[in-house]
């Protein structure tokens, strides 16, 4: 089922969700699959599963010198969708992204996807790779998360690269893309990052998840100014409970957010991580709670590959 059929199937009352990342290459999925499991209590009708880029590494040669190679370290987005799908029956969401795939190799993500029965995908830009220092294209690759919605909605349409199929069996994506509450970290303004947002719903976008954030007043300012532009679909917002201190220094800097000053001294008097831990926990039920006063759609938690605090928040909220 579509993200947007299970909102209007909810009837305004606000669901729940999250997103893993899949488990690194040498893992095991039955470590996925047991961070997964407490969490089903709670009945998410989706579950977000990220992807990542190539990497670029140096593999040593006989002669001294250095190879360079392209990896990936955590592989197996579709295929994690599919099991995910078949175990819990849930709709699971594969990330989609322009950094690191041609179009083409876009276009088999989105077929395989289409065989396996998925009815959703999130489409992403990306980051940079982290040897460079702005975000390139691939050669033949989508540039912007409008284009690669385009191309996704296209497809929905039996435009394939290519050809155009005539078939009863076209896809039908329901397509998820990402919105900054406090501005991507590359825009000018918000305002400007808000017409970003516009070029991607005006391209096809159905609904929009939000990057992390600390202050709901964020949020809802983002949502208002969001629909003075003209974007109506469904913004759910996202939230990630701080768990250790460094928190305070790889979340401002790797995401350029705001922390609010109440949380920081509240982590900064911790002497432990339980102790952050629970701060976080703590942190996010108010904001779920106020969120959820608010009407939101849906409340998504990034997990990062841990459960037990997003366990602790659904139970007092959902």
């Amino acid at each position: 089922m579509k993200v947007t059929d299970h909102i209007k199937k909810a009837k305004g009352k606000t669901l729940f969700s999250f997103e893993i990342v899949p488990p690194q290459k040498g893992q095991n999925i039955e470590d996925l699959y047991n961070n997964i499991d407490p969490l089903m209590e709670f009945k998410p009708p989706f579950i977000d599963v990220t992807t990542s880029r190539e990497e670029h590494i140096y593999i040593p040669k006989e002669n001294g010198l250095l190879e360079k190679k392209i990896t990936r370290m955590r592989p197996g987005t579709v295929g994690i969708c599919a099991s995910l799908k078949y175990k819990y029956n849930v709709d699971a969401i594969p990330h989609v992204l322009c950094g690191g795939f041609t179009k083409e190799e876009t276009e088999y993500v989105l077929v395989d996807c289409h065989y396996l029965g998925l009815d959703n995908v999130m489409a992403l830009r990306g980051d940079a790779r982290k040897d460079e220092q702005y975000f390139q294209a691939s050669n033949g690759g989508n540039r912007y998360a409008a284009d690669l919605v385009k191309q996704i909605a296209d497809l929905n349409k039996g435009k394939y690269l290519h050809e155009i199929i005539e078939t009863p069996y076209k896809a039908d994506f329901c397509i998820g893309v990402a919105g900054y509450p406090e501005k991507h970290l590359e825009s000018p303004s918000l305002e400007s990052d808000l017409k970003r947002l516009k070029e991607k719903v005006d391209s096809g976008a159905d609904y929009v998840v939000t990057q992390m954030f600390f202050d709901n007043k964020k949020y809802f300012k983002f949502v208002e100014k969001a629909r003075e532009i003209g974007i109506t679909v469904p913004i759910i917002p996202g939230i990630k409970p701080l768990a250790v201190q460094r928190h305070l220094q790889i979340l401002p800097q790797i995401f350029r957010l705001d922390l609010p000053q109440e949380l920081v001294e509240a982590v900064e008097g911790c002497k432990t991580n339980k102790d952050v831990r629970q701060i976080g926990i703590e942190w996010a039920i108010q904001q779920s709670k106020e969120l959820i006063e608010a009407g939101v759609p849906v409340v998504h938690y990034y997990s990062m590959g841990k459960s037990s605090n997003i366990k602790a928040i659904a139970k007092e909220v959902f």
